[in-house]
């Protein structure tokens, strides 16, 4: 029995960590296969994609730990994009990328006061109802574009330092928007653990009724959660315009598909009640890593997506056989009796 339980630790354990043995076998085999992967020109590229997937990842990190999913946002960051861009040239770059972060909050809002208010309490709900939502944003840009694509490196009188240097400014080793991206998760690392809003958006994932019964407003929490995605969204989708100097309308499309893989790759439970936005950065990390490995060894676009595919059934077996080892729910009552949700 002894030698089970020992045997039971270590496959525990290998799961729990299973996307760093994935990351350092990638590291090994690419270095191996392909020199030019250990070059700093690489290492700086790396840093670099440390961009929109990241931003998108974090915010959708404290929506799935709070028991939730969200699909609107292809439709979130190409409304956010086209609106931003469109104001550049109207009231300048700064004022349009504060309107962008406000609006993308605002996106976020709408979804979670849609769902408190028909009363979608579980993932399906929210599943269906987003994608609506994203439907609806996605459609918006392109009314307001006319589903023409916007060309700010060439066609804005305006300067746009701020854009340019999320593109390609360098401060030390790594690019501002990594910077930026470290800033964010050392904030929401904090907020999550240190805070009584953060530990009830674990516990609203957990267990949503016995979260209400220990006092916590459940729909202030999931409006919160999705405003933060909202907010989330548009620094992503900033960092994404600026990326590319010509944008079109649909330029958000299949970010939900690889946030909520790098999410759950991570270790977040897809069912909710467990995560953290330190296992997101390691699921992010193995997304990036695979993106420019496979790049790098010269692989077919195609083909590309079939490797993503797997990575995604990947993560949802890793998330159900971690959720054979035991939930969190159980975790919450004695919680509750120190009053965190209130």
């Amino acid at each position: 029995m002894t030698k089970r339980l020992g045997q039971s630790r270590i496959t525990n354990f290998i799961l729990e960590y299973l996307v760093l043995f994935l990351i350092a076998a990638l590291i090994v085999v690419t270095a191996i296969i392909e020199p030019r992967f250990l070059t700093v020109q690489n290492f700086t590229n790396l840093m670099r994609q440390f961009g929109p997937l990241s931003f998108v990842a974090l915010g959708m990190t404290f929506i799935i730990v709070g028991g939730f999913i969200d699909l609107s946002v292809p439709g979130m960051i190409s409304l956010v994009a086209m609106v931003t861009l469109g104001l550049v040239d109207v009231i300048g770059e700064i004022p349009a990328m504060l309107i962008g972060l406000g609006l993308g909050t605002m996106l976020g809002l709408i979804n979670g006061t849609v769902l408190v208010k028909v009363g979608a309490n579980t993932q399906a709900k929210a599943l269906f109802i987003t994608f609506g939502m994203s439907l609806i944003y996605r459609n918006i840009a392109l009314i307001f574009t006319g589903g023409f694509p916007m060309n700010w490196g060439t066609l804005f009188e305006h300067p746009m330092p701020v854009t340019r240097g999320l593109a390609s400014g360098m401060w030390g080793p790594l690019s501002i928007s990594f910077w930026l991206f470290l800033f964010c998760l050392l904030v929401l690392f904090i907020f999550q653990k240190k805070t009584s809003l953060g530990r009830a958006i674990t516990y609203t994932g957990g267990n949503l009724t016995a979260a209400e019964l220990g006092g916590i407003s459940t729909k202030r929490v999931i409006i919160f959660i999705y405003a933060l995605g909202g907010f989330m969204v548009a620094i992503g989708s900033i960092v994404l315009f600026s990326r590319v100097s010509v944008t079109v309308p649909t330029v958000g499309t299949f970010f939900e598909r690889d946030a909520i893989m790098a999410v759950v790759v991570g270790g977040t439970a897809l069912a909710g009640g467990k995560g953290s936005v330190i296992r997101t950065f390691m699921g992010v990390s193995l997304v990036i890593l695979m993106s420019n490995c496979m790049n790098l060894l010269g692989v077919q676009t195609h083909a590309q997506e079939v490797v993503r595919g797997g990575i995604l059934v990947l993560a949802i077996w890793l998330d159900h056989r971690r959720g054979m080892s035991g939930g969190v729910g159980g975790m919450i009552a004695g919680q509750f009796a120190r009053g965190v949700g209130k």
